[in-house]
């Protein structure tokens, strides 16, 4: 969400070359998750990607055998892939922000830090609010990039429901665990969807430009 904030808002702005930036920022946009799940595959590979090409910052390379690593790096390319979309997102509701909101601050001495967090961050809240929903639920469906990396491993470390679900319905054929566990997963993201929306107002929300 942060990174998606920031980097939303830069793109949102009149600086030089960001065009060029953006576009290569959003290139994750334009794969599936499965396309980009094996290039990083292949990438983390110990034998021929990057940690065989730098020892001295990856140790032994076998990154996804280990069960911590293997849980940042998911973290890391679920990032990855994910961000350009929020960061989209935020683009086009920076666009909206009216300007004279800033020619009023800067006419009283505001200096950009000022704006960003007086200015840009309250305007820009029913957008942070949809976007933290939206990730939240999303990670209960988080599925693909597990199963083609570590299948779980290493000792069931990144094994998360979904894959669990999988596993257990596709793999071991106990349909009725699998089953089960599909259940959990809908009726977890219901009660996280309904809470979110209680504590955060969405269901009550109302223009930031009324009155303007």
């Amino acid at each position: 969400m942060p990174l998606g904030l920031l980097t939303g808002v830069w793109a949102a702005g009149p600086q030089r070359g960001r065009a060029v930036v953006v576009a290569l920022y959003f290139i994750p946009l334009l794969m599936s998750t499965a396309a980009v799940s094996v290039v990083w595959g292949a990438l983390l590979d110990p034998n021929f990607g990057l940690p065989s090409a730098l020892p001295w910052l990856f140790g032994d390379g076998n990154i996804l055998g280990n069960r911590t690593s293997a849980l940042v790096a998911i973290a890391f390319i679920y990032l990855w892939g994910a961000s350009p979309l929020y960061t989209l997102i935020f683009q086009g509701a920076a666009r909206s922000v009216p300007a004279v909101l800033y020619q009023a601050a800067q006419m009283d001495g505001a200096g950009r830090v000022r704006q960003f967090f007086s200015i840009t961050v309250p305007q820009l809240r029913n957008t942070t609010i949809t976007c933290t929903i939206l990730i939240v639920v999303g990670t209960f469906t988080a599925f693909d990039i597990i199963l083609i990396l570590t299948r779980g491993g290493p000792s069931g470390g990144t094994s998360i429901l979904p894959y669990l679900m999988y596993e257990q319905g596709f793999i071991s054929y106990d349909l009725g665990y699998g089953s089960v566990i599909a259940l959990v997963l809908v009726v977890l993201a219901t009660i996280v969807s309904a809470v979110m929306v209680r504590v955060t107002g969405y269901d009550k929300m109302a223009g930031t430009q009324e009155g303007l």
